[in-house]
C-alpha cells in the first residue's frame, strides 16, 4: 500500500472527478521518490485516491483509483482485465486500453494482429512495465509485446523511452486487415504505435461517399483513407505527405489493395500543395484533411487555429459542386464548438456553402469519459458542397 501522502490545497475539489492533479493543486508531499505511488487527500485528510507522483512536469499526479486499495500487479492485472472485455474477447486490431478512459493514466495498449504494442506516458507505468506486460499476457495471450514510448512524453517525466522488443523479437512489421483494406504496420516506426486506430470508423464512414470521386487525401500519412476511398469505388487519389517513410508505407499500402495505378502521390508541403492545387483550378469530388495536432498545448491555440482555417479554406476552394469534405482536429485544447466555428469562418471567406452531413469522433475502442473531456480529443465534420 502506498505510504507516502499526497495532500491538496483547500478547495481543490476538481481532483475528485478528474485524474489530473497540477502542482498549483498541491499544498505539500513527502516522502516520495519520481514515479511512485502516492495516496491523495483533501485539506480535511479525507481519501480522495491514489495514483503515480512525479514532480517534474506540470502534471505531477494521475489518480488511478478511488479506493483504498493497494497499486499492486492485481490492480493493474484486474484493470486491464476490465479494459479488454468492454472491447470483446475476439478484438484482434484495435485499441485495447486507453489511458485515463480505462483508468489507467499513461497506459496505452494497441493490438496489431498477433503483435501488441504498449506505450507508457508517464514514469510511473513505466516503472511498471514488466507486471503490466505479465497483465496483458494473461489477459490476452503469450503475444511479442513492442513496447513504443512516446519521446515527448518521456521528456517531459523525465525517463528514458522505450523503443523495441520487450523480452522476445517479433516481427518488423506486419499486414492487418480494416474493413476489407489491408494496412502495413511497421512496428517502432511512424505515429502513435504504428497505425491511426482512432480513424478506423471514420476511415469507412468516408470511404462510402467516395464512389466515383476523385479523392484529396491531405496528410496522408499512410495513404489509409485513400486506400478505403479506392477500394469502395473511387476513380483516382490524390495523396500528399511530407514524411518520406509515411509515403513509403503508403505506396505499399496501395500495393496491397490492388490499387497502385489509381493513385498519385505527393512528396510536398501540404500547406503549400492546397495553394498551387488552388491556383491550378483543380477540384476533386471528396477531400480528407487529417492534419496532425496542431495545438499541443494552449499556449498553441491561437497559432493552430490560423493553421486550421488556412488548411480548409483553401480545401474548401478545390470543392467540386455537391464535394465532401472530411476534415479533422486531433488537439484536444480545440473544443468541437471551436473547431466548428474554424471551419465556419474558412466557409465565409472561401465564398462557398456546405451542409453539415454528420459528426465524426474516435473510434469505439478509444471512449469518452464524461468527467474528462480530454478523452475525446478527434473532433470532425463530414461536409458536403451545397
Amino acid at each position: 500500500m502506498a505510504v507516502a501522502m499526497l495532500r491538496l490545497k483547500r478547495g481543490r475539489e476538481r481532483a475528485r472527478v478528474h485524474p489530473w492533479i497540477f502542482k498549483g493543486d498541491v499544498a505539500d508531499v513527502g516522502g516520495v521518490e519520481p514515479g511512485d505511488a502516492v495516496t491523495i487527500v483533501d485539506a480535511a485528510h479525507h481519501l480522495v485516491g491514489r495514483g503515480f507522483f512525479n514532480p517534474r512536469p506540470a502534471l505531477c499526479c494521475r489518480v488511478l483509483t478511488r479506493e483504498d486499495e493497494p497499486l499492486d500487479a492485481a490492480f493493474f492485472a484486474r484493470r486491464i482485465r476490465d479494459a479488454i472485455a468492454l472491447r470483446g474477447a475476439g478484438t484482434t486490431l484495435g485499441r485495447l486500453v486507453w489511458s485515463e478512459a480505462d483508468g489507467l493514466p499513461g497506459l496505452v495498449v494497441d493490438r496489431y494482429g498477433d503483435v501488441l504494442a504498449i506505450q507508457c506516458l508517464t514514469l510511473g507505468m513505466a516503472r511498471q512495465r514488466t507486471p503490466l506486460v505479465g497483465a496483458i499476457r494473461a489477459a490476452i495471450g503469450d503475444l511479442p509485446v513492442f513496447s513504443a514510448d512516446d519521446p515527448v512524453s518521456a521528456g517531459l517525466e523525465g525517463f528514458a523511452p522505450e523503443r523495441g522488443w520487450v523480452d522476445r523479437p517479433g516481427p518488423d512489421a506486419v499486414t492487418v486487415e480494416e474493413d476489407g483494406v489491408k494496412l502495413r504496420v511497421t512496428l517502432g516506426g511512424g505515429h502513435k504505435t504504428g497505425l491511426y486506430l482512432d480513424q478506423r470508423a471514420n476511415h469507412r464512414r468516408v470511404a462510402e461517399t467516395a464512389r466515383g470521386r476523385t479523392v484529396l487525401d491531405a496528410f496522408a500519412y499512410t495513404a489509409a483513407f485513400a486506400c478505403h476511398a479506392l477500394a469502395r469505388g473511387a476513380r483516382h487519389a490524390v495523396c500528399i505527405e511530407s514524411s518520406p517513410d509515411a509515403l513509403a508505407t503508403a505506396r505499399e499500402n496501395l500495393a496491397l489493395n490492388g490499387a497502385s495505378d489509381h493513385a498519385t502521390l505527393v512528396a510536398a508541403n501540404v500547406f503549400d500543395e492546397l495553394r498551387r492545387l488552388e491556383r491550378a483550378g483543380t477540384r476533386f469530388g471528396l477531400v480528407v484533411l487529417d492534419p496532425p495536432p496542431f495545438a499541443r498545448s494552449r499556449a498553441a491555440l491561437d497559432a493552430a487555429a490560423r493553421g486550421y482555417k488556412e488548411i480548409n479554406l483553401r480545401a474548401m476552394r478545390l470543392l467540386e459542386p455537391g464535394a465532401g469534405l472530411a476534415t479533422f482536429s486531433c488537439s484536444h485544447h480545440v473544443s468541437e464548438a471551436m473547431f466548428e466555428e474554424i471551419c465556419r469562418d474558412a466557409a465565409a471567406d472561401a465564398g462557398v456553402n456546405l451542409r453539415v452531413v454528420e459528426t465524426l469522433t474516435q473510434s469505439a475502442d478509444h471512449p469518452v469519459l464524461l468527467m474528462v473531456p480530454e478523452t475525446r480529443y478527434l473532433k470532425g465534420l463530414l461536409l458536403e458542397r451545397v
